[in-house]
């Protein structure tokens, strides 16, 4: 049986972004927690695609108290 290429990290992380992004589009804000569970990635995964997303401007993290939470810019 013929193994599948490995997928380059850059290309997960990017898939994951946009995720991110749709589940974020549908549900609005929520905490980083319950994203997490929703992409349904690794956590390093989805916080890389966090940072992603963060450094093009796409989202806004903000603390509310101990939960961060992450919204659409």
């Amino acid at each position: 049986m013929a193994k599948k290429p490995p997928v380059p990290c850059v290309t997960s992380i990017g898939e994951t972004a946009g995720a991110v992004w749709r589940i974020l589009s549908a549900n609005g804000p929520m905490p980083i927690a319950k994203l997490i569970k929703g992409v349904g990635e690794p956590r390093d995964m989805v916080v890389m695609a966090l940072g992603w997303l963060a450094r093009e401007n796409k989202i806004n993290l903000e603390d509310h108290g101990r939960t961060r939470v992450v919204s659409l810019c």
